[in-house]
């Protein structure tokens, strides 16, 4: 795919300083702030009948957390520390590390559910503290191809559409789909690998039909504006975004209503884990929202603070095995792989020969 029209944003200076004006106001201020100018973006949205399945999500946040594995070798052979519990059984076909950018995503099959998984790491070539303040500041600056008022943030979509990730996560779902049946999609990822799912799923629903996949991402950020979350909502139909406590990530790029079509807006449907405390008794939630993308009962009734939010949830922690770092390793013995190539930079770990395969019409 060709790299999108870039868009300048005449915006971009209010929005910096509708931020720090933002950020001195409560959640409930600016919420009846927001209300005041005519309240949130609302989006005429249908879930189709989906719902929340927690038992799903505590499985698949397994498989987002064995990503950020570094041991590559243990990862193939699904003997890592990570690659216990309700995955037992995964069998995994390709691994794809982009070592200059630090992107880390793999393609596999999993018993239950019966499903083809593809899960996302988010990059860890800064440490958390740096790539959030970073996030801040992300502006939007990209026209998504096909739809004119949908623009999403460059380096997000480039990180997906732009690097060998998609070439080679199109080739494996094919040779899934010829060796194992037809099977459904589930995409996964935290952090920033939240984002490139997100594109990851869209792409695939888009080709293949949206009742083929099903996205399901842990403390990701905003990717695109209004115009986009409506579109999203459309053809991945089937997303649930799970936010933690106060978890700042999902806070970020920020949220302005004032700015319309400017402002970045989630997709929805968020569920949003939180605990609260009655006495000595202590209940954990998992609050199903509303469809808007942006439901300020939920994770934006609270101040986004929280990084130790952000690296668990469900319990299971989501960050690399060294944190601030981009490093991988590679057994010595990996005899029952076919492949381990290089291509522009990027480390493929392949079940099936790469010459032997190739994408159909991406």
């Amino acid at each position: 795919m060709a790299p999108p029209r870039r868009t300048a944003s005449a915006a971009a200076v209010l929005l910096a300083l509708m931020g720090l004006l933002l950020l001195v106001l409560s959640p409930t201020e600016a919420a009846a702030g927001a209300a005041a100018e005519g309240g949130d973006l609302r989006m005429k949205i249908s879930d189709g009948g989906y719902s929340y399945n927690s038992t799903l999500s505590h499985i698949l946040v397994e498989y987002a957390s064995a990503v950020y594995t570094s041991d590559l070798t243990s990862l193939l052979t699904w003997t890592c520390p990570r690659c216990q519990g309700h995955t037992m059984g995964f069998e995994m076909i390709e691994i794809i590390v982009d070592v200059e950018r630090c992107l880390q995503a793999f393609v596999g099959v999993a018993p239950d559910p019966r499903s083809v998984i593809i899960a996302f790491r988010g990059t860890q070539e800064h440490s958390a503290s740096n790539w959030i303040e970073d996030l801040f500041w992300k502006q939007l600056d990209v026209t998504y191809p096909g739809m004119p008022n949908a623009m999403v943030h460059h380096g997000f979509y480039s990180a997906y559409y732009n690097t060998t990730l998609r070439h080679e996560i199109l080739k494996s779902v094919q040779w899934a789909w010829k060796t194992y049946g037809k099977l459904p999609i589930n995409v996964v990822g935290h952090s920033m690998g939240g984002a490139l799912a997100s594109f990851c799923a869209l792409d695939l629903s888009v080709k293949y039909g949206s009742h083929e996949v099903q996205l399901i991402t842990f403390g990701q950020p905003r990717v695109g504006n209004p115009a986009f979350a409506a579109y999203f909502n459309d053809q991945v139909p089937r997303t649930t975004r799970v936010t933690h406590e106060n978890d700042i990530v999902p806070h970020l790029p920020p949220y302005f209503p004032y700015l319309g079509e400017w402002t970045y807006h989630h997709f929805a449907r968020e569920v949003w884990l939180h605990e609260t405390v009655v006495g000595n008794v202590v209940t954990k939630n998992e609050t199903v929202c509303d469809c808007s993308g942006e439901d300020s009962t939920c994770s934006r009734s609270v101040y986004g603070t929280s990084v130790t939010d952000h690296l668990e949830y469900y319990g299971v922690s989501l960050h690399a095995d060294s944190r601030g770092t981009c490093q991988f390793v590679i057994g010595s013995s990996n005899s029952a792989y076919s492949d381990i190539v290089q291509v522009d930079g990027t480390i493929i770990l392949s079940r099936y020969p790469q010459e032997q395969h190739s994408v159909e019409s991406i």
